[in-house]
């Protein structure tokens, strides 16, 4: 199921500079494009820009990234975007209206850090999970507790997101692939290891700060493959008849 879903949605076609200029703002992501949450590193955003309600965000990356191109697609704190142009030791990146509304992009800053990954190729290695870079929605960090080398975060959601965040499950936070230790009725935790905190700005953020949340994407696709078939086949109608029933030896 794994490999079904990563060949229908991986792209492996780059539009080349002069189609990527000019699409349309609105245009924040290609569709196709995955992640794994595993962050390659931090970037810095250097500029803001205003186009009416949409927004062009620079990001001076800290790490290498030599074969960053025009029309590659980047999360930025788990949010997947397209980048519209390349600088030396920089990019560009549009951002939709309905993009900040359901994320905590609406509120960066020039100066923020937040954490890079480039697309999913089909050649690499699936070391997190199936992440698409749509957030579901903005989550709250409720506690932060250190214990011997590690840390661990709880966050709460709104109650939609929960159904689809389960024990022992995947998760991504800020673009990050996690490991939900433990779910309840009001949120979830998860364990950091020093290697995240090193590699990722999530250590950063302090209880109270919000950050974006993608829940399991097969999930998903599960709920909506079970409700389309309870949609076929109504609750009402019994699989057990007198046939079936005789058949089995009982009187009827």
């Amino acid at each position: 199921m794994v490999l079904s879903l990563v060949t229908r949605h991986l792209s492996l076609s780059h539009d080349d500079e002069g189609n990527a200029e000019s699409r349309r703002i609105s245009a924040t992501c290609r569709e196709n494009d995955m992640f794994t949450g595993l962050v390659e590193g931090i970037g810095k955003v250097k500029e803001l820009s205003r186009f009416g309600e949409d927004l062009s965000i620079t990001i001076s990356p800290l790490f290498d990234m030599p074969d960053i191109r025009t029309g590659d697609s980047v999360s930025v704190d788990g949010v997947c975007l397209t980048v519209t142009r390349v600088n030396q030791g920089s990019f560009r990146l549009d951002v939709s209206s309905e993009t900040l509304s359901k994320s905590t992009l609406t509120a960066i800053k020039v100066g923020d850090e937040v954490n890079l990954e480039r697309a999913l190729r089909l050649t690499d290695r699936l070391g997190g999970h199936l992440v698409s870079g749509h957030v579901d929605g903005v989550g709250r960090i409720l506690k932060k507790e250190q214990k011997q080398r590690s840390w661990v975060l709880r966050f709460g959601v709104e109650e939609s997101l929960l159904r689809y965040v389960i024990e022992k499950g995947s998760v991504t936070v800020d673009g990050i692939s996690l490991t939900v230790n433990r779910c309840d009725d009001q949120g979830f935790e998860v364990n950091v290891i020093p290697q995240t905190g090193k590699e990722t700005g999530i250590l950063k953020k302090k209880v109270g700060d919000p950050v974006n949340v993608e829940t399991d994407l097969i999930g998903k696709y599960v709920e909506k493959l079970f409700l389309k078939s309870k949609e076929l086949r109504p609750e009402k109608a019994s699989l057990i008849d007198e046939k079936l029933l005789r058949k089995h030896g009982f009187e009827v």
